[in-house]
C-alpha cells in the first residue's frame, strides 16, 4: 500500500527534477532522461498503460493503450453541473464543477463538445477526419484509436456556450472562454494537451479547446516547468530516480 506522505516525496523529488530539466530560473540542466521520440505513426504499448496510471500515461502518434482500455468509474458531466450528455471520470468531477463555476463568474461560460470515447468511437471519428481531410491531415488533427487522450476519462473538449464546435473558430482560444481556460484551467488541474506553435513536440496541430486532468498539483508543476504535457510525461517516465537524502543520526545525549 502506497502511503499518501510517500506519494507526496515522489511528486517533490519530481517537482525538482522537472525544475532542472526545464532550466527554470537558479537550475542546471538535468541528464539521464532519454531524448523526446520524434512524432511518427506507430503502434507501441505506452509505458504506464493501467487505467489506474491516468495521470501519467503517455498516448500520442507513437504510443497507445489497448483496445480493451477503459475505465470502470466514468460519471456522467451532469455532476458537474454541464451537459449530461457526456462522461468523464468521477476523480474530475469535483474540479470540473469548480472550473465551470468560477468560468460562470468570470462571465466566461464553457459548455463540452466532447469528452470520454471508447475505442470503438474513437476509431469511427477518425474515420471521419480522413473521410473529410485525408489521412495526413487527420493524422495531425485526430488521434488514431487507442492514441486518443479521450480514452483515459479524463480529456474533454470544450466550447463556448451555446456556441458551435470550437474548431468552427478562426482561433477559438481567443473567445472569452478560450482564453479564461487558457489562463486559469491549470489552477483546477487542467492542462491544454496541444498549445499553439507546439506541434513539432506534441506531435498534433493546435487545439485551444482540448485539456486534459492531470490533478491540480501536477498541473501546476507543468505550467511552471513550461514544457507541453507530452515533454513533461516522457521526462517523467525516463528519469532516473532522484538520488536518495541521507538523514544524520540523532546524537545520542546523557540521561
Amino acid at each position: 500500500m502506497v502511503r499518501p506522505q510517500d506519494s507526496r516525496r515522489r511528486l517533490v523529488s519530481f517537482v525538482c527534477f522537472v525544475a532542472l530539466a526545464a532550466g527554470l530560473p537558479g537550475t542546471a540542466s538535468a541528464a539521464g532522461t532519454a531524448a523526446l521520440p520524434p512524432c511518427e505513426v506507430a503502434n507501441t504499448l505506452t509505458q504506464h498503460r493501467a487505467t489506474s496510471d491516468w495521470e501519467r500515461t503517455l498516448v500520442d502518434q507513437t504510443y497507445r493503450v489497448f483496445a480493451g482500455y477503459a475505465p470502470t468509474n466514468l460519471r456522467s458531466t451532469s455532476y458537474a453541473g454541464l451537459s449530461g450528455a457526456y462522461a468523464v471520470r468521477r476523480n474530475v468531477i469535483a474540479d470540473l464543477k469548480a472550473m465551470a463555476s468560477a468560468a460562470r463568474v468570470a462571465s466566461a461560460r464553457f459548455a463540452i463538445q466532447s469528452a470520454h470515447r471508447s475505442h470503438a468511437t474513437q476509431r469511427s471519428t477518425f474515420a471521419y477526419w480522413v473521410r473529410v481531410h485525408g489521412y495526413t491531415r487527420a493524422s495531425m488533427e485526430s488521434a488514431r484509436a487507442g492514441h486518443s487522450e479521450h480514452q483515459l476519462g479524463t480529456a474533454l473538449d470544450f466550447r463556448s456556450d451555446g456556441g458551435a464546435a470550437p474548431w468552427t473558430y478562426r482561433d477559438w482560444g481567443t473567445t472569452k472562454a478560450g482564453a479564461w481556460l487558457r489562463a486559469n484551467a491549470w489552477q483546477f488541474g487542467f492542462v491544454m494537451s496541444y498549445p499553439k506553435g507546439k506541434s513539432a513536440v506534441t506531435c498534433y496541430t493546435y487545439e485551444p479547446w482540448h485539456y486534459r486532468y492531470v490533478g491540480r498539483a501536477r498541473a501546476a508543476i507543468i505550467k511552471a516547468s513550461g514544457l507541453t504535457l507530452r515533454e513533461f510525461l516522457w521526462m517523467e517516465q525516463t528519469a532516473p530516480p532522484p538520488t536518495p537524502t541521507s538523514v544524520p543520526e540523532p546524537v545520542a545525549t546523557e540521561a
